[in-house]
């Protein structure tokens, strides 16, 4: 793993073979189950170097955007076709953590958190998965996935050219992929954080509330799409309404002349 934390030595190693080992690294981080690769950074540091790598910054770009708009489409299939059963608690990469993490950016954001997530290390990893699970209509998946590679790439891309003209940036680019790391993972230091003052300010009689609320809520779902009679045995509170068309007919037989 000693590697994979210096992008520019990684690049280096892969010789005559850096554009497909970006697309590969790249395909495997977006979004097939293993998110522990140098993404933001790689790309950052290739369009930096491409000069010295020999890779020409519009290949570099295009092969990028299909690099990661294919691994989150990858990513998707396994959400819909497996959807939880690859994950498991104790599980070292494919944690539950994990895909709980995402599910809540994706319910959080929508289609969005796919151009969102690709900014945030990890949960960019599963939240195609999450999409997948969430059964996302297909067409309006591929068009925010392709919106977040192209955003993705672009602004990485376009960062690393810019920053990469200043010497102090170009002789210290150890430091700029640290400063990208800690950019990335900030939203999840923020989350954490949150989550965790949430916790400290629930008391058990706020917990127990919502437990109530909800369990209300659910009885209150599963009693709308009942009949009158199975809502009263489900329901002891639940009181059907007299029918209309028997009030009706009651009083026409009041209203109605006698005659001999």
């Amino acid at each position: 793993m000693g590697i994979l934390s210096d992008p520019a030595a990684l690049l280096a190693a892969l010789g005559p073979w850096v554009l497909p080992g970006v697309a590969f690294i790249l395909f495997i981080e977006s979004g097939c189950l293993f998110p522990f690769l140098p993404g933001d950074s790689l790309i950052f540091t290739a369009a930096m170097l491409h000069v010295q790598f020999g890779i020409r910054i519009e290949v570099l770009l295009i092969v990028g955007i299909l690099a990661a708009f294919l691994g989150v489409q990858v990513g998707y299939f396994l959400g819909s076709r497996f959807g939880r059963q690859l994950f498991k608690p104790d599980a070292r990469i494919l944690k539950t953590e994990y895909l709980y993490r995402a599910e809540e950016f994706f319910q959080q954001y929508g289609a969005a958190s796919l151009i969102l997530s690709r900014f945030v290390p990890i949960v960019r990893t599963f939240v195609p998965i999450a999409a997948g699970a969430a059964r996302m209509r297909y067409g309006r998946f591929v068009f925010f996935n392709a919106v977040g590679g192209v955003g993705w790439v672009g602004i990485m891309t376009v960062a690393g050219l810019f920053l990469g003209q200043f010497s102090f940036v170009a002789n210290n680019i150890d430091v700029i992929v640290v400063i990208i790391v800690l950019v990335s993972v900030l939203p999840i230091i923020i989350g954490y954080l949150r989550q965790r003052s949430a916790k400290k300010k629930t008391t058990p009689a706020t917990a127990v509330r919502d437990a109530l609320q909800e369990e209300e809520g659910e009885l209150r779902m599963e009693t709308d799409t009942l009949l009158p009679a199975e809502a009263a045995d489900r329901n002891p509170h639940h009181r059907p309404q007299p029918d209309q068309d028997v009030e009706l007919a009651h009083d026409d037989v009041q209203n109605k002349p006698v005659t001999d």
